[in-house]
């Protein structure tokens, strides 16, 4: 059984035009509502943008902040030594203050070193001198005998370093000889050169040959093989593989060789000009105790110590200069 149900073309219309106004309404209300939204968006903007622009042309644009100074490096750098020499000072004092002032204190050293530098280039005779000429003097030495020292044990301790047989027949020499004293070579010196200058300048060279020699050799020994096996492949020269090889990797080791041959020939030059005479700070600090001068004495120990330490510096910047590695002292 089926069932039907008519409607009236009358009622029809009737939903056709209710519905249509419903959604005529909608649609108004909607576009109100999305006019509305848009309105309050653009007041909205503009304010903000009304805010931020007299903000902007009110604050003046500040330049970049440079970084602070670091005061704890400066502090690390400056205070650790001042404090090391006002204990070595303190510790001079008590010691003078213990001997009855048999040592002198530091405020009567200092006033007798600035009456001693006051004129240190005075000349009085062949042995009384200031103390300037007597350091130059010693310099004079010390630079013969170091660069003698460096034309020979450079080369040598390439040549020791790079061949084996050279290195077996040199090893137990330089074993035997680099412990021997200063002061037992300067006989020699004396019976072969007939001087007192010349015997000295030997004892520097013999003194400070042994690291150069040394140091070198072990640079040349340490040379990566892979450099060595490449240099055979490309079918190098013996020149060419020293110059583009070798030196540039034993640069660093011969370089500290060099920094501990000075400081050598620096402490060799003291003992050496003692027993020499002649002028010098060696003979001027044996002639200050002759004359039982033990101020003059102390200040020839922080000259010797100064000149020593500058250098030592002096060296340092000039391997700092041709190494990438940090050289420390």
């Amino acid at each position: 059984m089926v069932s039907a149900v008519f409607h009236s073309p009358l009622n029809v219309k009737v939903n056709l035009k209710v519905s249509t106004a419903a959604a005529s309404l909608m649609a108004i209300n909607a576009i109100k509502t999305e006019a509305a939204c848009a309105d309050s968006t653009r007041a909205n903007g503009t304010n903000v943008h009304a805010k931020s622009t007299p903000t902007q042309q009110s604050t003046p644009r500040l330049p970049p902040q440079k970084p602070g100074y670091d005061w704890r490096e400066l502090a690390m750098r400056v205070l650790p030594p001042l404090l090391g020499l006002g204990l070595l000072i303190g510790i001079w004092a008590l010691v003078s203050i213990g001997t009855a002032s048999s040592i002198p204190s530091p405020l009567e050293t200092w006033k007798q070193a600035l009456a001693v530098f006051a004129d240190p280039f005075y000349r009085n005779g062949p042995n009384d001198q200031g103390v300037g000429w007597n350091v130059l003097m010693s310099l004079q030495r010390v630079a013969l005998g170091f660069g003698l020292a460096a034309a020979v044990g450079i080369p040598a301790g390439f040549a020791i370093g790079r061949f084996e047989f050279l290195s077996r027949m040199f090893n137990p020499l330089i074993s035997l000889l680099r412990p021997v004293s200063p002061l037992a070579w300067l006989p020699i010196g004396l019976l072969v050169f007939k001087g007192a200058n010349p015997a000295a300048i030997w004892t520097i060279f013999i003194c400070s040959i042994w690291p150069m020699i040394i140091n070198t050799a072990v640079g040349v020994q340490r040379v990566p093989q892979d450099y060595m096996n490449v240099a055979r492949v490309l079918n190098l020269s013996e020149w060419k593989i020293l110059t583009k090889i070798l030196f540039p990797s034993v640069l660093p080791y011969m370089l500290t060789g060099v920094r501990l041959a000075v400081g050598t020939a620096w402490l060799v030059i003291v003992a050496a000009e003692m027993l020499t005479g002649g002028v010098g700070i060696g003979f001027w600090v044996w002639d200050e105790w002759n004359n039982l001068n033990v101020k003059n004495i102390i200040i020839a120990i922080f000259v010797i110590g100064i000149v020593g330490l500058i250098l030592e510096y002096a060296l340092i910047k000039f391997a700092s200069a041709f190494t990438f590695e940090e050289v420390k002292s």
